[in-house]
């Protein structure tokens, strides 16, 4: 008797992945994937079997319907070997020959990269696109001037500064960087002052846009004060504060000139307008107002710089030790220098700098004050010569007022007018008809009774 078979159990399918790669053959296998892929060809669905030292995904048995799909590869990778291999039948796979292999199209494609990022680059610099160059005048400490052209980067390697420092004194962001401003640096001082713009460092000055008047006052107010003989023998100013005080002088001095053209202008307008209202003379007073504001605004955001650099005594300290070996604590704000005699300097000349910027202050606050004056003696002008306006404008309208009364009440009186002629036309016609309808009457009464005496006549002469 043969024994019986057992049934054999049908095959079952478990969804399984080979072993888990390490992060460097993940990225490799991710990055070649992106990089190297060609048009799309359809590939015959495979299905991995693996065995038990591989990292099983469900323990459960899973039933996978096999179906067609389209994948897109430039090259075998891993999992395109992994599959060929055990649908061939093989049992093992060599897993470090598949991870040099990755390693290998990684490799490429980074070499690939580079070479596109450098060639890139190479493109942009064929382009030509220029660099930025300022023309500036250099005033060295001895007094030499001189005009150059600098760009950028030679500009930022010279000074010390960094990009976003440029734009305080770049000319071509004048708009934007229109308030004046003085900031301090470990190298140089970076000047706005409107017009002038000028970076100032321990033995030379730095002027942009030095065809404006700005910068042309300044090198006029700058130069005197570098030669040797206006020392008058005694110890100079440092080049730094000369440079400053220059600069703070001149603009200055140029808002004050212009309040000095402009005042008496005003006070002649103000004179002049209460007895003489005319177009002209408005206009003046509207230009005159209109400059006032800008020189007092201007006067003011100057005021506020110097204020607000007077209340930082730490920007007034970097500025007496620049050019010297001292530091500057960060916890007690006190100078510590290698030298003594170079302590009692940099104290002096802070005391020095503020009794400077206090006297320039004080000037702006003046020059402010004056602005303000005569802005307000123009806007009571303006109320008295509104309300000079408005009494005339009133009289204007009682005229027409009166004139609409008159002009109402000729035109009550016409309509009345045309009202009785109309009354008067009516009961002449009607006396008119009741005349000539009598007349006719008594003519045919008269008609009758000479009638009847012909006949009468008549008959008594046949008689």
């Amino acid at each position: 008797m043969l024994p019986a078979k057992t049934p054999t159990p049908p095959a079952r399918l478990f969804l399984s992945r080979p072993p888990c790669p390490s992060s460097h053959s993940l990225s490799s296998l991710l990055f070649s994937d992106l990089l190297l892929r060609r048009p799309c060809s359809p590939a015959p669905a495979t299905l991995s079997l693996h065995r038990s030292n591989y990292c099983l995904v469900s323990l459960l048995p899973i039933p996978v319907k096999l179906a067609s799909r389209t994948t897109c590869f430039a090259k075998p990778t891993a999992e395109d070997q992994l599959s060929d291999s055990e649908t061939r039948g093989s049992d093992e796979v060599d897993y470090e020959k598949v991870e040099n292999q990755n390693g290998r199209i990684s490799q490429n494609s980074d070499n690939g990269a580079a070479r596109g990022s450098a060639s890139s680059a190479s493109d942009l610099l064929s382009r030509g696109i220029p660099k930025p160059v300022y023309q500036v005048v250099e005033v060295k400490s001895d007094g030499m001037v001189s005009t150059k052209e600098i760009d950028r980067r030679q500009l930022l390697k010279s000074s010390g500064l960094r990009p976003r420092d440029i734009r305080s004194v770049d000319p071509s962001l004048w708009l934007t960087n229109s308030m004046p401003s003085l900031l301090v640096r470990e190298q140089c001082i970076l000047l706005n002052l409107g017009s002038l713009r000028a970076i100032v460092m321990q033995d030379r000055v730095l002027i942009f846009n030095y065809n404006r008047r700005g910068g042309k006052a300044f090198i006029d107010s700058l130069l005197p004060r570098l030669s040797p003989e206006n020392s008058n023998g005694g110890p100079s100013m440092p080049f730094v504060l000369e440079v400053v005080e220059a600069a703070l002088l001149s603009r200055i001095q140029r808002l004050e000139q212009r309040m000095m053209e402009l005042e008496p202008r005003v006070q002649s307008l103000l004179e002049v307008l209460p007895n003489r209202l005319t177009g002209d003379v408005l206009e003046q007073l509207r230009i005159s107002k209109q400059t006032l504001v800008e020189l007092g605004s201007r006067a003011d955001a100057l005021r506020q710089m110097l204020l607000d650099l007077l209340e930082d005594t730490q920007e007034i300290r970097r500025i007496c030790i620049m050019g010297r070996n001292c530091t500057l604590n960060r916890l007690t704000n006190a100078l510590e220098c290698s030298v003594p005699l170079d302590k009692e300097i940099a104290e002096e000349e802070e005391q020095e700098i503020e009794m400077l910027l206090e006297n320039y202050l004080q000037r702006c606050e003046s020059l402010h004050g004056q602005a303000e004056r005569l802005l307000d003696s123009a806007k009571e002008m303006e109320d008295s010569i509104a309300v000079n306006l408005s009494s005339r404008r009133l009289e204007v309208s009682k005229v027409e007022l009166l004139l609409q009364v008159g002009t109402f009440c000729v035109a009550i009186g016409a309509l009345v007018a045309v009202c009785i002629l109309v009354h008067n036309s009516w009961n002449l016609g009607w006396y008119s008809d009741g005349i000539f309808s009598d007349v006719f009457i008594s003519q045919e009464k008269e008609n009758i009774v000479a009638s009847l005496h012909i006949k009468l006549k008549e008959m008594v002469h046949f008689s």
